[in-house]
């Protein structure tokens, strides 16, 4: 491993966190980094350095090849050390060759509008709610869980998504049948709030250094998380005890409960299922394929249009000769 008066990863670390970068990123791309010193047998600093597009070719190629990775993973580890070099060691890789992982285009798993109603029927409490507003606003699980109780907009009947994917906010649909659920909840957590903050807790982490230009932000209601874990944490980066938002694994582990419970659902559906879900729906009832794009944040029009595929399985949208016998 590489030795020097401040560790790599240590430096990458604190880089990534003045960047703001979320800790899930933090983590992953560390992680891909302390991979490519151990692939590469580096011992000192200097190795970085020396040949670093030949060792950073050689390590994708080697993911591709030999460990057959999926090509967004690789991607991943790709953007890990092309941050490393770039922002870290303030040396852009250049020209970097190396054999890329396929990437087979996959039709989603969509659950039908019944399929999606078992589905609810099944879940109850808490996790009925957040898979619903998971179908509702087409979000992701990291966004899900990620919601303020300031991004809730009942008035104008939306959600804004902040910091989403790509670093975008945007604006998608706050479901009428979703309201009266969702204000329940709301007033629970603020109860859960008050009590946190007669306890001597109450704070919650800010964002993009927010806390040190609103020194009482922490505690305020609107910036609490919608959807709080059950038991207060130390922040691992801070070393502060507060209570941070529900696990992913929480919610996918009972959207896997409730479609084992739907004996007729034979699908692989996750959280990701009702997102594509909700893009398939719409698109069967009529919505414009840019609204789509806008209301799942997507930078390409090209990845929306994967709903039109999935519209139009079974021969490309025609008629089997069979069923005219």
């Amino acid at each position: 491993m590489i030795t020097d008066k401040k560790p790599i990863i240590e430096q990458m670390r604190e880089t990534m966190r003045r960047m703001h970068y979320a800790y899930k990123t933090e983590n992953t791309y560390c992680d891909w980094v302390r991979r490519f010193i151990k692939f590469s047998d580096m011992r000192s600093r200097d190795e970085l350095f020396e040949n670093s597009e030949t060792k950073v070719e050689d390590f994708l190629t080697d993911l591709a090849v030999r460990q057959n990775v999926a090509a967004s993973t690789q991607n991943q580890a790709f953007n890990a050390l092309v941050f490393l070099y770039k922002e870290v060691l303030n040396r852009a890789l250049e020209n970097v060759q190396a054999a890329r992982s396929r990437k087979e285009p996959r039709i989603p798993v969509v659950l039908s509008v019944k399929e999606v109603k078992k589905v609810l029927a099944k879940l109850s409490g808490n996790n009925a709610l957040m898979v619903s507003l998971l179908y509702g606003g087409g979000l992701r699980i990291s966004e899900l869980v990620r919601l303020r109780v300031q991004d809730i907009d009942f008035d104008y009947g939306q959600i804004t998504v902040r910091d989403g994917k790509g670093k975008k906010d945007r604006v998608t649909p706050l479901a009428l049948k979703i309201m009266p659920l969702l204000r329940a909840h709301l007033e629970q957590r603020k109860s859960v709030h008050q009590d946190d903050l007669a306890q001597g807790y109450g704070s919650v982490y800010l964002p993009n250094a927010l806390a040190k230009k609103y020194p009482n932000a922490d505690k305020e209601f609107g910036w609490q998380y919608v959807f709080a874990s059950r038991n207060i944490a130390t922040d691992p980066r801070s070393g502060v005890n507060r209570r941070h938002h529900i696990d992913q694994s929480a919610v996918n582990k009972a959207i896997k409960v409730a479609v084992k419970r739907c004996v007729s659902i034979d699908k692989k559906v996750s959280a990701h299922t009702f997102r594509h879900s909700f893009a398939t729906h719409l698109l069967q009832t009529g919505t414009d394929i840019r609204t789509i794009q806008a209301l799942l944040g997507h930078s390409d029009l090209q990845t929306t249009m994967i709903y039109t595929h999935v519209l139009r399985q079974g021969g490309q949208g025609v008629v089997s000769p069979f069923d005219k016998l």
